[in-house]
């Protein structure tokens, strides 16, 4: 028994830490040109410098993920005549600086919730309480307390949750001051993945259950079965950093369905090489693939084809018509194919 507790602390630790991993990644992608961010800078203690492949996939990443969330932000109901409040949800937040970016950029939804584990909220906390950029933003009046992981604003909450206990999810959304009836756009970036099959079911279905405007916007690995998916769990586990939910939802229809299953309306997923060539911009990608030299063509195809985006729609008053990837319409699953099928 003991040793099992050992193991789930060790697991636990090591999956916090890729939180470093990325935003040194990050990093290295902004200094390289890739994309702008003010303010990882300010979360990365030891930057390093990436190698192109690497730069290209976090960008990648990044890209298709700020162009969905863009999509959500613009979208507006007929009546709204642009003034529909929205909230956003990160789930396993780390040190990402979303917030603070759509604050510069005028962007910035009526609410902005972030969650983690207290060993990285209570971080992140002191790190927005001592540097001046960060917690201008956050306002003046923020509430801020480093020993609890808490940030507690009017538009900002930074909030420490074990994201595998439903009960207490749904009490810090109600300490967060979330309004269930308000258009929710909700992030799982390599979160779900490290939980058991079980809870990422669970959060899925809370998440459907509790939100009746919203979109789910998850990115995470796939395809564990052939020779770059083993060496790539393989590489991960070695680490500390197990894929306990690969095996449940190995490919892009295992994505759809966990939504679908879990009561979301509509689900689509593509893998990240579909993703970078027909949805993200292509003169960001022509501007990009001049940054640096890069040869690695092979290997960035097959990395490309074991990461996707899935997102799932719950569209109870039509806002989310023309939201989500090109032409999507016409392979989307939806609750009504899947049981049918």
């Amino acid at each position: 028994m003991e040793k099992s507790a050992a193991d789930s602390r060790s697991n636990r630790a090591a999956v916090q830490a890729t939180n470093d991993d990325a935003s040194a990644s990050k990093l290295s992608c902004i200094k390289k040109g890739y994309m702008k961010d003010d303010y990882i800078h300010l979360f990365v203690r030891r930057p390093v410098k990436r190698s192109p492949i690497i730069n290209r996939g976090y960008f990648a990443r990044w890209a298709a993920f700020r162009k969905l969330l863009y999509q959500f932000l613009d979208c507006e109901g007929s009546n709204e005549k642009g003034h529909t409040k929205k909230q956003i949800l990160s789930l396993g937040a780390g040190f990402d600086t979303t917030y603070f970016q759509l604050q510069d950029e005028g962007k910035a939804p009526h609410l902005y919730v972030e969650l983690d584990f207290k060993e990285v909220t209570g971080k992140k906390a002191s790190l927005i309480e001592s540097c001046s950029e960060l917690r201008d933003k956050v306002g003046t009046t923020a509430l801020i307390s480093p020993e609890n992981g808490e940030v507690l604003s009017n538009h900002y909450k930074l909030l420490p949750a074990d994201l595998r206990n439903i009960q207490k999810l749904d009490d810090v959304i109600s300490l967060a001051n979330m309004d269930a009836s308000l258009p929710t756009f909700i992030i799982a970036e390599c979160v779900l993945i490290y939980l058991d099959p079980d809870s990422t079911r669970a959060i899925v279905g809370w998440g459907s259950k509790t939100f009746s405007t919203a979109i789910f916007f998850l990115y995470e690995q796939i395809h564990p079965d052939d020779a770059f998916g083993q060496q790539m769990i393989k590489n991960l586990e070695s680490r500390g950093c197990a894929l306990l939910s690969i095996y449940a939802t190995p490919t892009l229809l295992a994505k759809e369905k966990l939504f679908l299953d879990q009561g979301w309306q509509r689900a689509v997923a593509w893998d990240m090489l579909r993703v970078y060539s027909k949805f993200i911009d292509a003169q960001e990608r022509r501007r990009i693939e001049r940054l640096e030299l890069f040869d690695e063509f092979e290997e960035w195809h097959m990395m490309q084809e074991h990461y996707c985006v899935a997102y799932a729609i719950n569209d109870a008053v039509g806002l989310f018509a023309e939201f989500g990837f090109p032409d999507d319409q016409q392979h989307m699953l939806s609750a009504s194919s899947a049981a049918s099928s």
